[in-house]
């Protein structure tokens, strides 16, 4: 096998722009093609950010073809209605274009190929100071280790370049490396990217800012890897890098409850909440296919929103507006933030619903002209990392969270209830729970909550709020997995059971498959088996 896959190289012709200012369309014009830069290319602080720009594109380029399939098929909650395909059907096979990992190795290789040969772009440029330098280090590190905690997520054991190739002739046979170590290293990386000392707080632009790696980017991606890693002292220490900085830089929590605060994180996008997002810009004459995908129309869009799902964005609908009516959104008395016209809208003839939020524009009911499809896709943001703590407290104690923690972690769900519109009284513990005078009475309440009640209301608050975004069933994976599977049973196969159309897939053949651990992975693809005689094919695929 060439490299670990046949197009992992990028040429020097495809980062040579007209100017060497930074810039949106910089950002997203570029198109990577198949072979390695030459050596005589590093001869500029900008030759060094062009292919970090690179692997922004490499990274954008997956979103419509593997961050939302994987990330939210297999869970059920959305599901292709165009095409019962494999994933959905829980029927993967090694041929499938599905688990196909290209792109995220040639992201590997341009991090790799930075890292390696950035040094002599700036012996090369006077004017490339070492700060400079620095902050592309730990871009290339981000990049790096975001890239891995996709694979490793999804196909569990993966080869582990960390190397650049500088020749297409060079034949690099490796083996996969074991999950532990893969995180391992992704949190190495993360850990150097912090000590380079240049991560940046905030770049010159809003969309930079939203849109490359920043030390708040490498804090949440650090939360998550620790918080799927069981090491979740560190996932709270950097989630409170984000919640508790004192940097009027840092991303904060849009708290107001309303549809158009909500709706604001999508269009126009880069809100203050968002700590890291893939961006378009359709005044550059880019857009893309996600309002197409999520349209709110069976004979125009791919993705919808399974039956049971809807029921429950309807219900929490009716339960904060009070409409019980034909669903007239003007009717209830309250405002639902992330139910009507803001995450979803139902589609009432068929009981299922579709994903408004890549759809509509800032208006309530209208859709976005052609011309505008151009939604970021969001990686992180604040209310992620707020249901990430909530998560690492309920754990980090083992089996038995304290009631300190369990009330914190409380206190941290309800933000994100109250920001969707429910009141104090629905809250969980009551109107009591963030109460100082009340305190003695709210870690009282704690007693009655089970650890397990407590992790599947962080689950039920992730399904509302991340719907579309592509971490359903990373959710459901990280929180079936743990403990030796102690929660396998209601936090991963009756989610995945409750949610699945049985158009899609049976019951009974859900269970049987998600029992199996290795099912819960990709396969290598065929191909690269044929390659590589050094890869191992996952056991559940022989």
């Amino acid at each position: 096998m060439k490299t670990i896959l046949n197009s992992i190289f990028i040429t020097a012709a495809a980062w040579l722009f007209l100017t060497s200012a930074v810039s949106c369309s910089d950002y997203l014009e570029v198109t990577p093609e198949n072979s390695q830069v030459a050596d005589d290319y590093w001869r500029s602080e900008a030759d060094v950010e062009n292919m970090l720009f690179g692997g922004y594109f490499y990274l954008r380029s997956s979103v419509e073809s593997y961050l939302i399939p994987w990330g939210e098929t297999r869970a059920g909650i959305v599901y292709n209605h165009r095409s019962n395909n494999v994933l959905q059907r829980w029927q993967m096979v090694s041929t499938n274009s599905l688990c196909n990992w290209t792109v995220f190795y040639q992201i590997i290789n341009v991090a790799n190929t930075v890292l390696e040969r950035a040094a002599v772009a700036q012996a090369n440029d006077d004017t490339y100071s070492e700060a400079s330098l620095k902050s592309h280090y730990s871009e290339a590190y981000f990049l790096r280790a975001l890239a891995y905690f996709y694979l490793v997520r999804n196909f569990r054991d993966v080869p582990m370049p960390l190397t650049a190739y500088s020749d297409d002739n060079v034949e690099v046979n490796l083996p996969q490396t074991l999950e532990a170590d893969v995180i391992s290293q992704i949190k190495t990386d993360l850990y150097a990217a912090l000590a380079t000392g240049a991560s940046k707080e905030s770049y010159e632009t809003n969309w930079e800012t939203k849109g490359r790696a920043t030390r708040w980017a490498i804090y949440a991606l650090l939360a998550d890897v620790c918080l799927w890693n069981d090491d979740y002292e560190e996932c709270i220490q950097y989630c409170n890098g984000i919640l508790n900085s004192n940097s009027i830089k840092a991303p904060a929590f849009l708290s107001s409850p309303t549809r158009n605060s909500f709706m604001s994180i999508f269009n126009p996008g880069n809100s203050n909440e968002s700590i890291f997002e893939l961006q378009w810009n359709y005044e550059e004459d880019q857009t893309n296919n996600l309002p197409t995908l999520f349209y709110d129309d069976v004979a125009v869009g791919t993705y919808a929103v399974s039956e049971a799902a809807t029921t429950e964005f309807i219900s929490e609908y009716q339960a904060i507006t009070g409409d019980y009516g034909d669903g007239d959104i003007s009717s209830g008395m309250n405002e639902s933030a992330r139910t009507y016209y803001a995450n979803f809208v139902p589609n009432n003839s068929a009981g299922t619903g579709f994903v408004w939020k890549y759809v509509g524009s800032t208006s309530k009911t209208t859709r976005r002209p052609a011309a505008n499809y151009d939604p970021n896709f969001i990686i992180y943001r604040v209310a992620d990392v707020i249901l990430m703590k909530a998560e690492a407290l309920l754990c980090v104690d083992g089996n038995e969270p304290t009631s300190e923690h369990k009330l914190e972690a409380v206190t941290l769900i309800n933000k994100i209830r109250e920001r969707a519109g429910w009141s104090a009284e629905n809250n969980i513990a009551g109107d009591f729970y963030n109460d100082p005078d009340m305190r003695e009475d709210a870690l009282d309440e704690m007693d009655i909550y089970s650890q397990e009640e407590l992790l599947e209301a962080v689950l039920n608050e992730r399904k509302m709020e991340f719907l579309g975004e592509g971490k359903i069933w990373y959710d459901f994976l990280r929180m079936g997995r743990r403990n030796n599977n102690q929660y396998k049973q209601t936090l991963l196969c009756d989610q995945v059971i409750q949610y699945t159309r049985s158009g899609s897939a049976s019951s009974s053949w859900l269970r049987s498959v998600l029992n199996s651990d290795n099912a819960l992975f990709l396969p290598v693809n065929a191909s690269d088996l044929e390659r590589n005689p050094n890869l191992v094919q996952n056991p559940y695929y022989n």
